[in-house]
């Protein structure tokens, strides 16, 4: 018998054992009748400080059967029966096409080539040892590759983040993609950390060895391979072509471009492929002590191994604005990740130590289609530019990153020195006026939302804290609209994927809409 045992309260000083001696206590039955032990879910409880507990859930097997009472803390786990996929009656002459390696194409990539379908795999990047190269190369000489840097390259812009996998969709999918994770390499504490995160520096490794995977199961990937045209005959996908000069026959395209492809974009628009204007926010990165936010968040338990450097989640409603904390990295440094030049755009990056002086994250303001000023529906992506623009300019036009002093951009002035936290950004910096690269609703409602955010973090407010812009690359700028066969509409076998397509905020979400592609196309194909 299997059962989940929930609400599992320990000290920030016990063990495993005393992990288990509660599970015997819950359920009546002595360890020596457990069968198999796993850790489903650990969570911080830090609501009562100074009493920190992490609380855990767990799946447990019994030897032979016991009489068990479910209730909220213990059900029984039932067999669950393995999704077998069903290849359709379509047979495809050419095998399916994957544009991009981010986690959308990766995943698609993955299912498919587990299948049998034999992928191919096309990255207008480098592979990610050789990315990893040329983006340090820019971070240190200002040397932009428009092709390969944090944007653009084997496993997309996650990673070169923090690699997150927290989601907030609720999809049996989320586990396969841990999962697969973990197969390729991350700690297996993904598969049950409330807030799991892989970290750049392993992540990496983790996309390198997906990719050996895939090829391992007949897939083929593809560096500095840019999709540079579509064919598109009688309203089916006939071809694409690659670098301007190959064309690749294929009746099914994967199209998980990422959220920066903005020179794709404009291919597929003019090759009539329906977009349309998306949400998204802007603002800037903001520095602080990481141990102010430990202090803030765990307080005289801050610095125990157990807790690791602490997160926060901050959000509030200005009228029509939403200010809110995106993608926070502890123990990490703010990265430029420009991928045109004449332009700065930050990112935040975490390793899986998480062991940096500083903690930052995006501290972001809501944009509607109506700040755009144009109903093109391309028009998002030149609002990004403008502001990006305005950034290299801020920073002294070349390459640097314009920074503040949080104090002075609170008082609206430019800053004339730095305090006590410096800048972690990976390029130069200048000091400057953030009010000069923002739109002017963006720097009000990131002012008025700073005191809320103090008065729930202790010291978020420091005048000495720093912020650096821009960060406008939250989410795609646009949608690419597809129907119920998550085809792109009007045009059979183009799948558009991921958060490039806007369907997707994240590494996890992302993965699991190339998963649901893959799984469309292969009950829709068969491929031999």
């Amino acid at each position: 018998m299997k059962l989940i045992v929930r609400n599992l309260k320990l000290s920030l000083d016990e063990d495993i054992d005393a992990l288990k001696k509660l599970v015997c206590k819950k359920i009546k039955v002595s360890e020596k009748d457990f069968k198999n032990f796993r850790i489903v879910k650990e969570s911080i409880d830090a609501r009562k400080k100074p009493f920190i507990n992490l609380v855990y859930s767990v799946m447990v097997e019994i030897e032979g059967k016991i009489k068990v009472r479910e209730s909220t803390d213990i059900s029984i786990l039932e067999q669950e029966t393995e999704k077998v996929l069903v290849p359709g009656s379509i047979k495809l002459k050419n095998r399916p096409v994957v544009i991009g390696s981010g986690p959308a194409g990766l995943f698609a990539g993955l299912v498919l080539a587990q299948n049998g379908y034999r992928p191919l795999i096309l990255e207008r990047g480098e592979c990610v040892e050789k990315r990893t190269q040329i983006v340090n190369r820019y971070w240190t000489t200002g040397e932009l590759d428009p092709e390969t840097n944090v944007q653009f390259g084997e496993g997309g812009a996650g990673t070169f983040s923090d690699g997150k996998l927290t989601t907030r969709i609720n999809d049996r999918r989320c586990s396969i993609v841990l999962e697969e994770f973990y197969k390729s390499g991350a700690h297996e504490e993904i598969l049950y950390k409330a807030k799991p995160h892989i970290g750049s520096d392993v992540l990496k490794k983790v996309v390198s060895n997906m990719r050996n995977r895939i090829i391992e199961y007949g897939g083929e990937v593809r560096f500095n391979s840019k999709v540079t045209s579509i064919i598109v005959k009688n309203g089916s996908i006939t071809s694409i072509v690659v670098n301007d000069k190959e064309e690749i026959p294929c009746e099914v395209a994967v199209l998980a471009i990422g959220h920066s492809a903005r020179d794709t974009f404009k291919m597929l628009f003019d090759k009539g492929v329906e977009f349309i204007q998306k949400p998204f926010s802007i603002g800037v990165r903001i520095e602080h002590p990481q141990e102010l936010i430990d202090r803030a968040q765990y307080g005289e338990a801050a610095g125990h191994p157990r807790l690791g450097a602490a997160d926060y989640q901050l959000f509030q409603k200005l009228g029509d604005r939403t200010v809110y904390s995106f993608c926070m990295c502890p123990g990490g440094v703010v990265v430029a990740s420009a991928s045109e030049p004449g332009m700065i755009v930050t990112n935040g990056m975490s390793e899986f130590a998480r062991d940096k002086e500083n903690a930052n994250s995006a501290l972001v303001v809501s944009v509607e289609p109506g700040d755009f000023g144009s109903s093109h529906p391309l028009a998002g992506v030149d609002f990004q530019r403008k502001w990006e623009r305005l950034a290299f300019v801020a920073g002294g036009s070349c390459n640097r990153a314009p920074v503040q002093r949080l104090g002075d951009f609170i008082e609206g002035r430019k800053s004339t020195f730095l305090g006590t936290v410096k800048p972690s950004y990976t390029g130069g910096t200048n000091l400057a006026d953030i009010h000069s690269c923002l739109p002017t609703f963006v720097t009000d409602s990131i002012k008025k939302a700073i005191p809320y955010f103090d008065s729930k973090i202790k010291g978020f407010g420091m005048k000495d804290a720093v912020i650096t812009g821009v960060e406008t690359r939250t989410s795609s700028p646009v949608r690419i609209p597809r129907g119920d066969t998550l085809e792109a509409i009007g045009i059979k076998g183009l799948y558009p994927a991921g958060e490039g397509a806007g369907y997707a905020g994240g590494i996890v979400s992302a993965a699991v809409d190339g998963i649901r592609i893959a799984e469309k196309i292969i009950s829709t194909y068969s491929y031999e």
